[in-house]
C-alpha cells in the first residue's frame, strides 16, 4: 500500500546515521502504545477505526439527510475541525463534479468579504449546516455558525432550520452541546481522547465526507490494515524508515520539510499534514518548520530556492503510481510547438519523468528526498494514509522529546486578540496590549 524510498538522501546521510535512533524508536512506540508516553490521554486516535464502526450507519443517515434537502452544505470548522475533511473531499472527488450538494467550508477565517458574497450566493439555494466545535466558542467557527443559523432561522422557521443543523461536539458540555440541546439539533461527539488534528477518521471528519459521497468504510478499513501493518518494530515498518530518516536529516541540520506532491487535488491534503506536524513537534525550541509545494508548478517559483537557495531543506515526495484516470497527449500534424515527441503518451508519464528529473536535480544540489510511494488513491488508500501520518508524527514528537498532543503555543494569538477585541475578562491585558501598541507606533 505504502512504501518509504531513501534512495534520493544517501548523498547527504549514511545508513548508519538513519539507523543509529533504532533503539530509541523503539522505545517511543512501546510508550505510545502502553499509554505511558506524554498526552496519553489524547491518544484514542490509535483504534478510533474501530470505534467508529459502531456509529458509521448513523453518520451516513444524518448525510443523506442533509444531502438530500440541500443545494448547499456549509462545514463551520477550524483547524483539525475542517482540514482532514477538506483534505479527502479535494483528493478524492473528481475536479469538476457536480454529484451531490455543493460543499462550502467555512468558520477558518475572519474575512467579512467572503461572508457577505457567501450570504448573497445562498440567497436562491437551499443549504444546511455541520457545525464543528469541541467547546462552541471559538471565535472563527462560532462567529460563522452564528452568522448562518441566523440566516437558516429567518429563512426557514427555527423548526425547519433545526433539522437543517447537526453539530459534531463535546459528548457532555460546552456552549455548542448546549445549543443543541436546547434547539434540538442531531449531534454526533468529539471524541475526549482524540485531539483535533488526529481526528479525521472521527464524526469530525466522516460526516462532511459522506455528504460529499465518500466511501467511509473504505476509509476506515485502510486505517485500520494501517495500524496493523505498522505495529512492526523493524526497518521493514515504512514509519520507522520514514520517522527516522526525517530525524536524521533534522539533527543534519535540514530544518525545513516540505510536503512536495504532482497532484492539485493534493493541495489540501498538504495543509492537513502541515497543521499535524506543525502543531504537534513546533514546540520547546525544536521541530522542522513544515512547509509545501505542488510541482511542478512550483518548479517555477520555488524551485529556484529548492535547487540553490540555503541548504537547511528536505522534501518528502507524495508519489500516487497509478493515477484514477489519465490523457494523452495529441498529436499534431504541424508540431510548430516541437510536442510530438510526446504525442500519444499520457500525462501521468511525462509526470512521472518530471518527478524523477527534479528527484535527481534537487537531491545534486543538496537538498535531499523521502519519497512516498503510494499506488491508488482512493478512500482506502486515504485512510490508510491518514494513520500512517498520524503514528508517524506521534512518535517523531516523542523522539523530538515533546508532547505531541497539545498546543500551548495556539492560545497566545488567542487572549491577545481577546483583549483587543473588549471580551469580557480580558480588559487588564487589553490595557497593557493598547498600552504597547501605542508605543510602537509613535
Amino acid at each position: 500500500m505504502i512504501d518509504v524510498r531513501l534512495e534520493h538522501l544517501y548523498s547527504q546521510l549514511g545508513q548508519d546515521e538513519i539507523d543509529s535512533s533504532m533503539t530509541k524508536l523503539e522505545e517511543c512506540h512501546t510508550l505510545l502504545e502502553d499509554g505511558t508516553g506524554p498526552g496519553s490521554e489524547f491518544t484514542g486516535w490509535l483504534r478510533l477505526h474501530q470505534r467508529m464502526e459502531p456509529v458509521v450507519g448513523t453518520i451516513k443517515k444524518a448525510a443523506q439527510r442533509l444531502a438530500e434537502q440541500s443545494d448547499v452544505v456549509l462545514i463551520i470548522g477550524i483547524g483539525g475541525s475542517y482540514l482532514g475533511a477538506k483534505a479527502a473531499l479535494e483528493a478524492l472527488r473528481p475536479y469538476f463534479s457536480k454529484d451531490g450538494p455543493e460543499i462550502v467550508f467555512i468558520g477558518h477565517h475572519l474575512s467579512g468579504e467572503y461572508i457577505a458574497d457567501l450570504c448573497r450566493y445562498l440567497e436562491d439555494k437551499s443549504f444546511s449546516i455541520n457545525v464543528i466545535s469541541k467547546s462552541g466558542t471559538t471565535t472563527e467557527p462560532a462567529v460563522a455558525f452564528r452568522t448562518f443559523k441566523t440566516l437558516l432561522e429567518k429563512r426557514y422557521g427555527e423548526k425547519e432550520a433545526a433539522r437543517r443543523i447537526v453539530a459534531t461536539t463535546d459528548a457532555h458540555k460546552g456552549a455548542l452541546r448546549e445549543l443543541a440541546k436546547a434547539k434540538g439539533y442531531e449531534t454526533f461527539e468529539v471524541p475526549d481522547d482524540v485531539g483535533g488534528r488526529y481526528s479525521v477518521l472521527s464524526a469530525v471528519g466522516l460526516l462532511p465526507l459522506a455528504i460529499g459521497g465518500i466511501d467511509v468504510d473504505a476509509m476506515l478499513k485502510g486505517a485500520k490494515n494501517a495500524s496493523e501493518r505498522y505495529q512492526e518494530r523493524s526497518w521493514a515498518n515504512p514509519v520507522y524508515k520514514y520517522v527516522l530518516a526525517r530525524q536524521a536529516l533534522y539533527h543534519k541540520g535540514k530544518t525545513i520539510e516540505m510536503f512536495v506532491h504532482y497532484e492539485p487535488k493534493l493541495h489540501f491534503l498538504a495543509e492537513w499534514w502541515k497543521q499535524l506536524f506543525g502543531e504537534s513537534e513546533g514546540k520547546d525550541g525544536k521541530g522542522l518548520f513544515v512547509a509545501s509545494a505542488g510541482f511542478t508548478t512550483d518548479l517555477h517559483s520555488l524551485g529556484q530556492y529548492i535547487q540553490d537557495g540555503q541548504r537547511c531543506l528536505f522534501e518528502t515526495v507524495l508519489n500516487i503510481k497509478n493515477p484514477v484516470s489519465d490523457f494523452e497527449v495529441p498529436f499534431d500534424r504541424d508540431d510548430l510547438d516541437g510536442l510530438n515527441y510526446l504525442s500519444n503518451r499520457k500525462y501521468s508519464e511525462i509526470t512521472q519523468k518530471a518527478m524523477e528529473a527534479t528527484l535527481l536535480a534537487h537531491e545534486d544540489g543538496g537538498a535531499p528526498n523521502i519519497v512516498i510511494d503510494v499506488e491508488r488513491l482512493d478512500a482506502y488508500a486515504l485512510g490508510h494514509l491518514f494513520y500512517f501520518y498520524e503514528l508517524s508524527c506521534a512518535l517523531s514528537g516523542y523522539m523530538l522529546g515533546v508532547n505531541p498532543f497539545d498546543q500551548p503555543g495556539v492560545e497566545a494569538y488567542k487572549k491577545n486578540m481577546f483583549a483587543l477585541l473588549g471580551k469580557p475578562g480580558f480588559e487588564e491585558l487589553g490595557d497593557r496590549i493598547k498600552e504597547r501598541i501605542k508605543k510602537k507606533t509613535r
